[in-house]
C-alpha cells in the first residue's frame, strides 16, 4: 500500500514547514560536518558536553600553534538561523569559524543552543547563559591551558548577535561573576512593528520576517515584544549593556541594516560607557560571510572583527 504524502499546515519560508501532524520538516541548516584538523587554516576543533542534562553541545576551536605562557582570548560564538535552523556543526558555520580562529588568534567556542519551534523562546537564551557561566568553570584543556577568562567576548550572527545583547544585560545583573570584555555584532537581527528604511518599501520581505517571528514567539506584543525589538515598551535601557566595547557590522542590502544603525546611534547617544564602532559592508546581503567566506568583503570584515578583540585600531 502506497504511503499517504503528508499535508503541510503551515510554510515558514525559507527556512520549515510544518505539517498537519505537527511534524517540522525543515528546509534547510540541516547539514552537519565533523570537527578536527582543518587543513587549510590549521585549526584544530573538537565537540563538547555543556549541560549533560539538556544536551547542551559546543564546538570549541583552537589556533594550531599556540604558547602556554601567552593565553589567548576566549570568544563565545552564537550562529544564525532565526532561532529556527542550523548548528555549531552546519558547514558555513564550521568553516567561518576555522577562518575567524586563524585570522584572531583566539579560542572560540561555538553554542549549540536548542530551536524552535520544539524548544520555545526563551530556551535559546536561557542555553547561551548556561553556556556564558559554565564555559568558565568547564574541566576543558583547551580553555583551562589556552583561554584567559578576563578577555571574554561575545560574538554572534543574526539571530546570534540578538542572544548577544540580550546576555550582556544578563551579565550586568550577575554581581560581576559573568565579565564580558566586548560583543561583536554581525548583522544583529533586531526588528519592529513599525517599517523603517527599506522595510517600508519592501512589503513582502517585512511580511516574510514579521512572519518567522510571530512564528518562534507567538505574543501579543508581535514584532514589538522586547526579545526582538530593543527599543519596544518594557526593553531595558542600553546602558545597562554588561560589556566595556561593542562591534556592529551591517550590510547595505539586507532588511536589517536599519535596525543596526539605529541600535548603534542609540548606543552613542546613551549613558553606556563603553566604546562603540560600525562596519558597513556595501552591495552586500545578510550574513553573505556565511556563504561566501573567501570574498573580499568577508575576509575585510573578518579582519576587523579580528582586530576588535585584540584591541588594535583598523
Amino acid at each position: 500500500m502506497e504511503s499517504k504524502k503528508k499535508q503541510v499546515s503551515l510554510e515558514l519560508l525559507p527556512w520549515l514547514v510544518v505539517h498537519t501532524d505537527g511534524t517540522i520538516e525543515r528546509l534547510a541548516g540541516t547539514e552537519v560536518c565533523p570537527p578536527g584538523l582543518d587543513q587549510e587554516t590549521g585549526v584544530f576543533s573538537k565537540d563538547i558536553i555543556i549541560e549533560p542534562k539538556t544536551g547542551l553541545s559546543a564546538r570549541i576551536y583552537r589556533p594550531f600553534s599556540i604558547q602556554t605562557d601567552h593565553k589567548l582570548p576566549l570568544v563565545l560564538y552564537f550562529h544564525g538561523g532565526a532561532f529556527l535552523i542550523s548548528s555549531a556543526s552546519f558547514p558555513c558555520y564550521h568553516t567561518s569559524l576555522n577562518k575567524f580562529v586563524n585570522q584572531a588568534n583566539v579560542i572560540a567556542v561555538s553554542v549549540n543552543y536548542r530551536l524552535a519551534p520544539e524548544h520555545p523562546l526563551p530556551t535559546a537564551y536561557e542555553d547561551s547563559w548556561t553556556a556564558i557561566k559554565t564555559i568558565q568553570a568547564i574541566n576543558e584543556p583547551w580553555i583551562n591551558d589556552y583561554a584567559d577568562l578576563d578577555r571574554l567576548f561575545l560574538v554572534g550572527d543574526s539571530a546570534g548577535a540578538n542572544i548577544s545583547h540580550h546576555l550582556a544585560f544578563r551579565a550586568k545583573q550577575s554581581d560581576q561573576t559573568v565579565k564580558i570584555k566586548g560583543i561583536g555584532m554581525i548583522h544583529p537581527y533586531f526588528w519592529g512593528t513599525q517599517p523603517i528604511g527599506s522595510e517600508v518599501k519592501d512589503e513582502a520581505r517585512k511580511k516574510m520576517v514579521d512572519g518567522w517571528w510571530e512564528f518562534v514567539c507567538p505574543s501579543e506584543k508581535g514584532s514589538d515584544d522586547p526579545w526582538i525589538n530593543p527599543f519596544a515598551d518594557g526593553s531595558p535601557d542600553l546602558e545597562g549593556l554588561g560589556c566595556e566595547r561593542l562591534m556592529i557590522t551591517v550590510a547595505e542590502k539586507d532588511i536589517l541594516n536599519e535596525r543596526g544603525k539605529i541600535y548603534y546611534e542609540r548606543l552613542v547617544k546613551s549613558k553606556w560607557r563603553g566604546k562603540v564602532e560600525i562596519m558597513e559592508t556595501k552591495e552586500r546581503d545578510h550574513v553573505f560571510h556565511i556563504f561566501e567566506p573567501d570574498c573580499d568583503e568577508a575576509m575585510e570584515m573578518v579582519r576587523r572583527l579580528a582586530l576588535f578583540i585584540n584591541e588594535v585600531e583598523a
